[in-house]
């Protein structure tokens, strides 16, 4: 089930990217010579959000040695930060992002995002090693990635079609039929306006606009207006 998002101000130059089902944080625990590593991953539309998780567990967790983190957001993957939190650099919050960047989410694809993710350490007595501690918290995220739900995040034009009252229950049940998601419907004194959502890009909004002429005899025309964000199940 497509589920209709945010809209956004400016096109991002990514048509769709891959993120977390929404839903409660995400967590997942391994243990690894004695320490404990707790993950714990969130969807996060902005860098607010992603932060807003490492404060949290800072509290929560406040008699943990280390909270490192790292996140990626936006649909052009384009703001990417990373924290080691005491651990020597370069040892955890980088593997971590590395986890998310690099993380096949099709056959040759990468391009995860607006997901944040902290895990949190206690210390078990046991010296891993700058080697070790890159693959911990590498494998914490990895891990973690592994079970979490998934979804596709595609931007679609929003285009809308007017139609009479009478007209207006049977071509949305047509388009509906056709595969088209319908974005919603609005009443006017005159006419229904019928809005469905199509993949943005030209040849799928002509597609769209042949389809609606087919189906109402060459009576209605299609109005590409904004675009949304929608979240479907991965294939």
């Amino acid at each position: 089930m497509a589920r209709l998002g945010r809209v956004h101000e400016q096109e991002s130059r990514a048509a769709s990217y891959t993120t977390l089902a929404a839903g409660p944080d995400f967590r997942h625990e391994l243990e690894i010579k004695r320490s404990r590593f707790i993950t714990v991953l969130r969807r996060a539309g902005n860098e607010e959000d992603a932060r807003d998780l490492v404060s949290g567990l800072r509290r929560e967790f406040h008699d943990a040695r280390h909270h490192c983190s790292a996140f990626i957001i936006g649909p052009d993957r384009d703001i990417q930060r990373s924290n080691d939190d005491g651990e020597p650099s370069g040892t955890a919050g980088i593997p971590m992002l590395e986890a998310l960047a690099k993380r096949e989410t099709a056959p040759g694809v990468a391009d995860l995002s607006d997901v944040s993710a902290v895990v949190v350490r206690y210390f078990g007595g046991v010296l891993l090693g700058a080697g070790g501690l890159v693959r911990a918290y590498s494998e914490s995220v990895s891990s973690a990635l592994s079970l979490v739900p998934l979804v596709r995040r595609s931007r679609l034009r929003i285009c809308s079609a007017a139609v009479s009252h009478a007209a207006a229950g049977r071509l949305e049940n047509d388009l509906r039929a056709a595969g088209f998601v319908m974005a919603g419907t609005s009443y006017g004194a005159r006419d229904t306006v019928l809005r469905l959502a199509v993949a943005d890009n030209a040849d799928a909004i002509a597609a769209a606009a042949e389809r609606l002429q087919v189906l109402t005899a060459g009576s209605v025309e299609l109005a590409p207006e904004g675009t949304e964000w929608v979240d479907a199940a991965l294939a």
